[in-house]
């Protein structure tokens, strides 16, 4: 099993001259070319998994130095067990002792595929928990194992706890809704269809972040309104940006700005 030193996700069987997922106009291949990374590679240079609390009940899961894209997984605990989002391009056994210690996990599911990570190889290493992936995402898997199932629409995984694809970045790009999150608020997981910006008031909605490229004014504003019905007054986005509170008033007021901007209500200021 091989892991690609860009986006960090896994792939085995016959390994292509370059990581598709790199190769897609989302994403990019370093200037330098494809390298690939081994586990036992990272791990004898000395790479680590580090969990931190964000708050009761979510745990951020880093790497250090980071792999790939450097994401920030997060491990959801329940009464009835955990959900591992978004997991990270690495994992050891301390960091298996480390997410077990906080009960059984349930389930691993990405936001979508450039978050994959090494997912499979946490499962194995998690006693073959089941690896949910989006349907119409799966051209993208680069590592195929009994343990992953197919999902679409919403799945519940624990009382309050529930995935929801809303497409947009994929087709398959999904949101975790935790409902006891944040007090009892509510905390939304997003990946790069919704997007906590640096400002920490306002939110993105892209296809492409390095390269640049918008989603159209209708699909941010269709992903809003198939939130619209969820309660919830945190988002965490996969890099560990946050906003605070609010977080439904923002989302949809971003929608509406992106999608004005995007028809070109705002062209007199440019």
């Amino acid at each position: 099993m091989l892991i690609c030193a860009t986006c960090a996700v896994e792939r085995d069987g016959s390994i292509p001259e370059v990581c598709p997922i790199c190769a897609d106009e989302r994403q990019y291949v370093p200037e330098g070319g494809q390298k690939w990374l081994t586990l036992g590679g990272l791990e004898q240079a000395g790479q680590q998994a580090l969990l931190k609390e964000n708050e009761p009940g979510l745990i951020g899961i880093t790497t250090e130095p980071k792999v790939g894209i450097g994401q920030t997984a997060q491990l959801v605990v329940t009464d009835e067990g955990s959900l591992l989002w978004d997991p990270v391009g690495y994992v050891d056994d301390s960091a298996v002792k480390a997410v077990l210690d906080r009960g059984p996990v349930l389930a691993i599911a990405a936001s979508h595929p450039h978050m994959f990570g090494v997912q499979v190889e946490w499962s194995h290493r998690l006693g073959g928990v089941p690896v949910l992936v989006a349907d119409v995402d799966q051209r993208w898997l680069g590592r195929n194992d009994p343990v992953i199932e197919y999902w679409s629409g919403s799945r519940t995984l624990a009382e309050g706890l529930t995935l929801h694809q809303t497409g947009g970045h994929f087709p398959g790009s999904a949101v975790v809704h935790w409902a006891t999150g944040a007090g009892g608020k509510g905390v939304l997981l997003t990946g790069d269809s919704v997007f906590p910006n640096p400002d920490r008031r306002s939110i993105a909605f892209m296809r492409s972040y390095p390269n640049h490229l918008p989603l159209s004014g209708t699909v941010a504003l269709r992903i809003a309104a198939q939130l619209g019905e969820l309660k919830f007054d945190r988002i965490y986005g996969n890099f560990n940006n946050v906003i605070a509170s609010r977080a439904e008033a923002i989302l949809h007021d971003s929608a509406q700005r992106h999608a004005a901007w995007a028809r070109g209500d705002y062209d007199h200021l440019t």
